[in-house]
């Protein structure tokens, strides 16, 4: 009966999406949906595309090991990224009237930067897509008690995913998103009042988490833990804020103002709604101790679907699964559709440059069937958590992209020349102590990448004005001699 219920869940969201094909008439409107949503759409495109498997499986997993130490990157730092867009990104960059974030980085720091920085950025989608696509496969194989392996699930999902995505773009994403959000709100909800009271209420969980020192975000203020928790905070906080998905949403929108104020609700809404499946999970351990005990010592992700599947009646199992795969199914749309785009218009358009919009509309479609097909090998042969892979996928954009665009939008004297010793100083520093620095080193790899990406910046625009001003003033004392 569930999967009969989640079958049926599954033909609605792909109706969703071919009903929004019918909007798209140009590739405006399938890459930003033209310019034309209202403030619930954009909001709940937010909130929807950010709260994905990691927000249902990953989150609460790391929680009940680390407590909010070890989740310091998601979903707080991601928090922080969508209310530093909402306050100081959104409104400069919708003035701007460009179809990607690549478009930015060209008519601010010219094509050279456009490319690289774009290449980074779609490099950086292959962990968040790829968790998306493994969480799938888990929620199919969970489902199924088995009868589907995990890969089976993961392609059957996928499929589902490419599918409406490949129609219906921007489009597409906006209405399942809307749908999939009131599923995830509801779903959760519920759940939280029948779970809760299962473990002795609310305040009684909260209380024994308080207890456990669950609600800690700083191990000690030794100078090593406060570096490593200055570099997990900005990983995403700032390592977010340069990718295509967040743009698009800006750019999706009607005005500005509502472009900001959407992110900032959708902000809000993520953080409070993450704090639910934490909670679900926390009351699990005292349920049933030994079923999360079990887990622990195998894989964490698994402890709240089988909290569900074992202790709660039928139509909470549907609320829960529903909710997951929304959730799930959300952010992978979204994330699949915002890489396409920008390889398309950054990096294709550069050497097919005479494309018409009907052939620039395909080669996006195209883009994301190549996209889907990489990300699914990755994700088959990825050992890692689904929270790794998506803390993992914004440490490139943090050391080579973040400078670049704030000092762009911020600082009237950074220069090309700045950008590219950003982005080169950046990425060298970081590949070079990723790979040759122990979990021991006192410097998180990516905080010591978006140092030396910051002095590049610096040293590339500054360095050669003060050349130039000094040997004008040499001139000028020669002249006078």
């Amino acid at each position: 009966m569930l999967i009969w219920f989640v079958a049926a869940y599954l033909l609605v969201t792909v109706g969703i999406g071919f009903y929004a094909s019918t909007r798209v008439k140009n590739s405006s409107d399938f890459a930003a949906g033209g310019r034309s949503m209202g403030f619930p759409i954009v909001a709940a495109m937010v909130f929807a595309t950010w709260f994905g498997s990691e927000a249902v499986l990953g989150i609460p997993a790391s929680f009940i090991e680390e407590g909010f130490a070890g989740i310091i990157e998601d979903p707080f730092g991601s928090f922080g990224c969508l209310m530093l867009v909402g306050l100081f990104i959104a409104r400069p960059l919708y003035r701007m009237n460009l179809l990607t974030i690549g478009d930015y980085f060209r008519k601010r720091f010219g094509r050279n930067v456009e490319l690289i920085t774009s290449l980074v950025i779609i490099a950086s989608y292959l962990g968040w897509i790829a968790a998306q696509l493994t969480a799938l496969g888990v929620v199919f194989n969970v489902l199924s008690d088995g009868s589907i392996s995990t890969t089976q699930g993961m392609l059957l999902g996928t499929v589902i995913v490419l599918v409406y995505t490949l129609f219906g773009g921007m489009w597409s994403v906006a209405l399942t998103d809307f749908f999939q959000m009131i599923i995830i709100v509801v779903g959760l909800v519920y759940l939280t009042w029948l779970i809760g009271d299962m473990a002795g209420g609310a305040d009684v969980v909260i209380a024994h988490a308080a207890d456990a020192g669950k609600f800690t975000f700083i191990n000690s203020f030794e100078p090593k833990d406060v570096v490593a928790f200055i570099g997990a905070a900005l990983t995403m906080m700032l390592g977010s804020i340069p990718q295509q998905d967040v743009y698009a949403r800006v750019m999706s929108a009607k005005t500005e103002n509502i472009a900001a104020r959407a992110s900032m609700f959708g902000a809000g809404f993520y953080l409070c709604f993450c704090m639910l499946p934490i909670f679900l999970t926390y009351a699990a351990s005292m349920i049933d101790p030994e079923m999360v005990k079990r887990w622990l010592a195998e894989d964490a992700q698994m402890i709240l679907p089988h909290l569900i599947l074992e202790r709660t009646p039928l139509f909470a199992q549907i609320m829960f699964f529903g909710a997951l795969l929304s959730a799930i199914m959300s952010t992978a749309s979204g994330t699949l559709l915002a890489p396409s785009v920008t390889f398309t218009e950054n990096v294709l358009k550069r050497f097919l440059p005479d494309m018409n919009d009907k052939q620039f509309l395909l080669a996006m479609r195209l883009t994301i069937v190549a996209c889907t097909i990489f990300t699914s090998v990755f994700a088959l042969y990825s050992d890692a958590s689904i929270y790794e892979m998506v803390g993992n996928a914004y440490k490139v954009t943090l050391v080579a992209a973040v400078v670049p665009l704030l000092a762009g939008l911020f600082w009237k004297r950074a220069t090309t020349q700045g950008a590219l010793f950003a982005i080169a100083f950046g990425l060298v520093s970081w590949g070079y102590l990723e790979y040759s620095l122990t979990d021991a080193a006192f410097w998180p790899p990516q905080l010591a990448g978006l140092l030396f990406s910051l002095a590049g910046m610096l040293i590339g625009s500054l360095l050669p004005q003060f050349m130039g001003r000094r040997d004008a003033l040499a001139q000028g004392s020669t002249q006078t001699a």
